[in-house]
Order: C-alpha cells, then sequence, then structure tokens
C-alpha cells in the first residue's frame, strides 16, 4: 500500500492549495497534523505501508524572539526524529528532514555555498570580547564596521524565517550617526524583543543598541548590506521556488526599505517588468540551479536572490526549505503546487508498477 502525506497545519494555505495541486494531479493528499506530533509518528510507522511525505513548517504561537532559537531547537529535534523514521526506507521525502534543518542554519549554508563557490551576501567577522576593546556586542560590531570599512549590514538571527528579527544598520563612524530599519519592536508591557509585521525606523544611537545587542547576544549571523537593483523608485530582490533542481517560479519583491518580504506591506512584481536580459535570467537560473544541487534530498527549494545595484550580479541571500507559499501563484495558476503534486504522482505510479 501506498499513501501521500502532509505533516503540516490543516486548513491553512499551505495545506489548501497543496490538496488542490495534488488533486489536479489526481492523487489522494492525506494531511497530519503537527498538534498530533509526535503521536502521528506512529501512523507514519505502520508497518508494509510506503509513504511519500512532504514535511510543512508547524505554526508557532510566540512572536518573541528570545523565543525564537528554543522555538526553532525544538523543530530541529522533531525532524531528527522523522529522520530516524526515514532511515526505514520506506518513506520518500519531498525534502529530506535533515536538509531541511541544513537550510534553517542561515551561517551553515551560506558556508557551503560560498566553499562551491557560488555567489552570496558574505558574512562580517565580528570581533570577540577576549579581543579587547568594546565589552558590549553592539560596541563590537561597530569596532568590527570600522576595521572592516563596512558601513552597511544586515543583522539576522542564525535560525528563522518571516523576517523575524531582521535588522539593517547603516553606520556613519565619521559623523556619529546610524540609522536601523527592523520589523522588530520592543514590547512596552513586557520590555522583550518581539516581531511585528511593520518595518520600522531608528536614528537614536542607544534605542539601536539596546535592539540590536538582544540579536547580537543571541546565535547571530552579520552579512554586507549590499545596494539592490532598482526599478520605479523600488529597490528589489527575486524569490525563485525551485523544484526537482528546475526554477519554477520566479516573483519580484519591491521595496522602499532595505527588508523586501512581503508579509511587510512590500509589494510582488511581475518579473517581465524588470527589463532585465536574457543573460541577467540565465544567470540567475544557473545559480539557483547551482545553489538546490548543493544539497542531495532536497526536492523544493524557495531561494531569495540578490541582484547588485548597477551589475546585476545575482547573489543568494538565503535558501528555505519550506519556501513555496507563494501568494500570487496559489491565486493565480498554482503552479508550485500543481508541480508537487505531479511529482507525487510520478512516485505512487511508480510504487504500483513495482
Amino acid at each position: 500500500m501506498s499513501r501521500v502525506i502532509l505533516l503540516g497545519s490543516p486548513g491553512t494555505k499551505r495545506a489548501v492549495y497543496l490538496e488542490k495541486g495534488a488533486a489536479a494531479a489526481g492523487v489522494e493528499l492525506e494531511v497530519l497534523d503537527w498538534r498530533d506530533f509526535p503521536g502521528c509518528l506512529t501512523e507514519l510507522a505502520r508497518t508494509g505501508e510506503r509513504i511519500f511525505l512532504k514535511i510543512d513548517p508547524p505554526r508557532w504561537g510566540s512572536c518573541c524572539l528570545k523565543e525564537l532559537e528554543r522555538l526553532t531547537r525544538e523543530y530541529g529535534q522533531n525532524l531528527d526524529r522523522l529522520s530516524v523514521l526515514g532511515r526505514t526506507g520506506r518513506i520518500t521525502f519531498l525534502n529530506d528532514p535533515a536538509v531541511i534543518k541544513a537550510l534553517l542554519d542561515k551561517r551553515g549554508c551560506k558556508r557551503l555555498l560560498a566553499k562551491a563557490g557560488i555567489p552570496v551576501t558574505e558574512e562580517v567577522a565580528i570581533g570577540r570580547e577576549a579581543d579587547g576593546g568594546a565589552e558590549s556586542p553592539f560596541e563590537r560590531l561597530l569596532e568590527s564596521m570600522e576595521r572592516e570599512r563596512v558601513f552597511q549590514v544586515f543583522l539576522k538571527p542564525n535560525k528563522g524565517s518571516g523576517a523575524a528579527g531582521v535588522m539593517a544598520l547603516r553606520y556613519e563612524p565619521g559623523r556619529g550617526q546610524m540609522v536601523l530599519y527592523t520589523c522588530a519592536a520592543k514590547d512596552p508591557e513586557t520590555g522583550r524583543m518581539v516581531n511585528t509585521k511593520r518595518l520600522r525606523r531608528f536614528g537614536d544611537r542607544e534605542e539601536i543598541g539596546f535592539m540590536a545587542g538582544q540579536i547580537l547576544a543571541g546565535d547571530c549571523i552579520v552579512e554586507r548590506w549590499y545596494p539592490k537593483a532598482e526599478m520605479g523608485g523600488y529597490s528589489y530582490d527575486l524569490r525563485a521556488v525551485v523544484l526537482a533542481g528546475e526554477p519554477t517560479f520566479i516573483l519580484a519583491r519591491l521595496s522602499k526599505g532595505p527588508i523586501t518580504n512581503l508579509q511587510l506591506n512590500n509589494h510582488p512584481g511581475n518579473i517581465e517588468e524588470l527589463g532585465l536580459c536574457g543573460e541577467v535570467w540565465d544567470r540567475v537560473k544557473t545559480v539557483c540551479r547551482q545553489a538546490a544541487g548543493c544539497f542531495s534530498g532536497l526536492g523544493s527549494v524557495g531561494i531569495d536572490i540578490l541582484l547588485e545595484k548597477g551589475s546585476l550580479r545575482p547573489r543568494v541571500i538565503e535558501m528555505n526549505g519550506q519556501g513555496d507559499l507563494i501568494y500570487q501563484d496559489i491565486y493565480g495558476e498554482n503552479q508550485i503546487y500543481e508541480r508537487q503534486g505531479e511529482m507525487m504522482r510520478a512516485w505512487r505510479d511508480q510504487e504500483r508498477s513495482q
């Protein structure tokens, strides 16, 4: 007996539109709820059944940034349990849980890509307290920026998604001025940093030092802030969804600020309106194929691509093993989930032929 299963959250857009995509391919999709985990492992471990399994991200109830490391750590542990189950040889994953976990680690992912010669947004090395000089993580960051002569950086929790805790910092050491852009904010009641859905701009050094210090105190990655290509007064980057190694859907994300995530009221853009030549698109697609090819067991991946202002050289910003929900697609042709449905059907038909 063969079954096609989604481990996710029933009734969400991810689940509903994947069900539509599977139905269009003639595949019956079962949905198991993350809220029943780990109990549903028994369902997956049923003797004799062969399973095609897609893993969607769980829904997290907390927006507190201090909870992010704990939540991602627990999620990683659950992915480990699924990996163990996969060793039975009965389960075919759309994305292997070990690969999903690897892509959650932004630092490890980017270093692997860079080692393979794939252009990425590069890390900025931050001095340690043991090196002497500034005592606070924020002051050490500023010292490192001056030493490296890099005056624009992004600060990101190493594990997380949806722009949670992401900060863009611009620093002018000669004038002592700085500006910080982020959708994080200090909760006035608890004093804790929380994630919001609105991009804010801060210019006060003390306030910026507190906010950035909260992120730097955790598992944080610091990257160069590259100027992005522009169109019509907006800067933009690209979200590409790569399925079975091939770029299937590419969307532009346009913003008046440095953080382009669409849930922050930024604007989706039709790539045909960008006016990019075929050579640029060839480079973008090549980078997508090469990046996806660095990870085995990866059937579906969302890749954020920056095009440098002027040269239009593509650089990988991030990879997301569960970055396939694109509203502009599901409310249009739903081609991403229909293509995943076709992949499920191909697996089912092969199982039936054996």
